[in-house]
């Protein structure tokens, strides 16, 4: 199963700013906003201090590692920088110790030779979204694959037809340009369901899944 998992968009579908640069990851969006309903349950992982909510906001946050066996993402995603790689000193915004803990396949059109840190692996794949996805299924030996951003690789991976269930999470504010998904979640309804439920700080979760 393809998933793309605790996907966070504004009210008007971008799910990034523009400007990504080293000091702003997300260009002029804030990521505090984006994540403010994950970060205020009780099973983020990065909690410093006991308590946060539970409820389905705390069951999403710890679904997102669920029976996942490799993970991909766009090169924005994983770097600020474009074009030919002029410093593969880069390793990613996450340190020595990368949240994924699988294989993860990088989408880019200049390709780099493959590192660990720690239980994760990085690949640098140029290639189709059907190609990344048999080597990312391939990687995962039977668990599933999260499909984890940006919105341009999703929109990439939707428009091929590859992605089986999205959880999507729309803040209630507008960022007005970056990197959109869609113009509006109905956008998807010619091929999946979906439920919509409330949740915290404005955030309407949107469930897709087909059948």
């Amino acid at each position: 199963m393809v998933r793309v998992h605790n996907f966070m968009v504004s009210s008007d579908g971008f799910g990034a700013g523009e400007g990504q640069s080293l000091e702003t990851p997300f260009g002029h969006a804030d990521p505090g906003v984006l994540f403010q309903w994950a970060v205020t349950t009780a099973s983020w992982p990065n909690r410093a201090a006991p308590g946060g909510s539970r409820g389905l906001e705390d069951y999403l946050v710890r679904d997102f590692h669920r029976n996942i066996g490799a993970e991909i993402m766009g090169r924005n995603k994983f770097s600020p920088l474009r074009g030919p790689w002029a410093d593969e000193e880069w390793k990613g915004w996450w340190g020595d110790e990368p949240p994924f803990h699988t294989p993860v396949f990088v989408m880019t059109h200049h390709e780099r030779p493959s590192y660990s840190l720690s239980d994760t692996t990085f690949h640098f794949v140029d290639d189709s979204p059907a190609a990344v996805l048999e080597q990312a299924l391939a990687a995962a030996d039977g668990k599933d694959v999260r499909l984890g951003g940006g919105a341009d690789t999703i929109r990439q991976f939707l428009d091929a037809g590859l992605i089986d269930t999205l959880h999507v999470a729309v803040g209630p504010d507008p960022l007005g340009a970056g990197s959109k998904l869609w113009d509006s979640p109905d956008d998807l309804l010619d091929r999946y369901h979906r439920d919509v439920v409330p949740g915290s700080h404005g955030v309407v979760h949107h469930l897709f899944w087909r059948d």
